[in-house]
């Protein structure tokens, strides 16, 4: 779209430092290079500012789930979201469900646009190298047949759910582990909890922060991938455990359901019981089971980072 042009490094690292260049420094820094449209992808835009400016939305869990986030966030994310729904000059939402949270919420007065994630299809595939997938599930201390958690541990992804869920199946699959793969982010207070209380705590495995090479092992290697989220903008993790041909679960009324177009099992969200017996059925290998994982193979190819860029470029040159 504009060869030739630079990369310019220059936006601090800091969170906090960030917020503050994007509304004094970046208007500044844009009108000096020319720049043509100010994308601010985390729901942030320059309030004052001589060029189009596109803001995307990933969900409204600050305004529908405030409890879920840090408390300081809130205030802060809100007001973001509501400037940018009335000054915009774009939205985008990362799939239908948040575009249709948004409009619903904030009647937004730019143009919502949805772009969807993509999946790294060279990394995240069916088939991957035996020994070297063994190696890296070795080094994380995992070992088959497990069922897997792959993302940050916070409040919204209801691991506490997943951990009680696996243990009411644990003793009809004595061989099963339960792995959750992912640093804590906040508020795993619940998560400690519910692995104390379990009966088979001795099989949940925790490994923290997994380098990004060993998220695919760990999805190929898996009997079962639950994604049990309460609400999520998106669930690339569960457009990920497809890609790999994993079996997976998650949860109705969500993004992830639109994702998974049909290629998982759907339980309502926060219902153990439910949980349990989607694990039961996917750990025994229920008959749709194969079919289910075609499915999946396939919606998971329409995902692409190409296709994802093409669709952002879309929204710029519609501003130009």
């Amino acid at each position: 779209m504009a060869p030739g042009r630079d990369v310019q490094a220059v936006v601090p690292d800091s969170r906090a430092r960030r917020l503050a260049w994007e509304q004094i420094a970046g208007p500044r820094f844009a009108d000096r290079w020319g720049v043509a449209v100010h994308h601010g992808p985390h729901y942030t835009m320059p309030e004052i500012a001589k060029l189009p400016r596109v803001v995307t939305v990933h969900d409204l869990t600050f305004f529908d789930h405030p409890e879920w986030h840090e408390r300081a966030k809130v205030p802060f994310f809100r007001r973001a979201i509501r400037v940018a729904a009335q000054h915009a000059d774009a939205l985008v939402c990362v799939s239908h469900a948040t575009a249709d949270r948004l409009t619903r919420r904030l009647h937004p007065t730019a143009p919502v646009h949805v772009v969807a994630h993509g999946v790294d299809h060279e990394r995240f595939a069916p088939a991957g190298d035996l020994d070297v997938d063994s190696a890296r599930l070795a080094a994380l201390g995992v070992r088959s047949p497990y069922v897997l958690f792959v993302g940050t541990v916070e409040p919204r992804k209801d691991v506490p759910a997943l951990v009680r869920a696996f243990d009411r199946v644990a003793g009809l699959h004595r061989d099963v582990r339960l792995v959750v793969a992912g640093s804590a982010g906040w508020g795993t207070a619940a998560v400690d909890q519910a692995v104390v209380e379990a009966r088979h705590a001795d099989r949940i495995v925790r490994t923290g922060y997994v380098a990004d090479d060993d998220v695919p092992a760990l999805l190929r290697g898996a009997s079962a991938v639950a994604y049990p989220s309460l609400e999520e903008g998106f669930g690339l993790p569960a457009l990920e455990a497809l890609a790999c041909g994993a079996p997976l679960v998650t949860t109705t009324g969500s993004a992830m359901e639109e994702v998974a177009e049909g290629a998982a099992l759907l339980v309502p969200p926060g219902d153990v019981d439910a949980l349990a017996g989607a694990l039961d059925m996917l750990l025994r290998g229920d008959e749709a089971l194969a079919a289910r994982r075609r499915r999946g193979l396939a919606v998971a190819a329409r995902y692409t980072w190409a296709a994802s860029a093409a669709g952002h470029v879309e929204v710029y040159r519609s501003l130009l």
